[in-house]
Formats: structure tokens, sequence, C-alpha cells
């Protein structure tokens, strides 16, 4: 077995990243609710002449 050690880190980081997005996909983090905010229409503020 003569592998090189830097194949073998590479394949290594390479797996911890598969494992990783896999991890992610199975269980995403949950998504924090924002409140909507609407633009208001600026015939609102002027003043009726």
């Amino acid at each position: 077995m003569s592998r090189s050690p830097f194949a073998f880190i590479l394949l290594l980081i390479l797996g911890l990243i598969a494992v990783g997005l896999l991890a992610l996909g199975a269980f995403p983090p949950g998504v924090t609710p924002q409140p909507v905010e609407r633009a208001i229409p600026n015939e609102r503020f002027q003043s009726s002449r």
C-alpha cells in the first residue's frame, strides 16, 4: 500500500465535506420568521392643495 499522504488527506477532506453537506441536507437549520415590510405609497404623505 504505497499511497501518498497528500492523496489520503485530500480524500479525507473531500469525504468530510460530503458528509457535512449530507447532514445539512438531512437536517436543515430552522428559518427565523421576519416581519414583512411593505412600502407605503407617497401620496399618503403629500399635502392636498
